[in-house]
């Protein structure tokens, strides 16, 4: 349940599949973020860390942690579900 009550936060997801691809600076990926907030930004980024799913690599910027990586592979089938779902909705 810990880990639904993260995932269900503003912004959580958002920032996980924008970092699917590449690390991304703080400000590369609020831009990617449609602009969130900073202090949202901030403190769904820091939620993220302790919970192990994203790090921050001086130089780099924030990325996802190999289990970071094990998620988003684990909802890939949730996502291509969606896709076929919005063509009959």
């Amino acid at each position: 349940m810990a880990l639904l009550d993260l995932l269900g936060r503003r912004w959580s997801l958002r920032v996980l599949w924008e970092l699917r691809e590449q690390p991304l600076t703080s400000r590369a990926l609020r831009a990617a973020c449609d602009d969130v907030s900073p202090t949202v930004l901030q403190t769904r980024l820091s939620e993220l860390r302790d919970a192990g799913l994203v790090d921050h690599e001086a130089g780099r910027g924030y990325g996802l942690t190999p289990l970071g990586r094990e998620l988003l592979v684990a909802f890939m089938p949730l996502y291509e579900f969606a896709g076929r779902w919005a063509e009959h909705a």
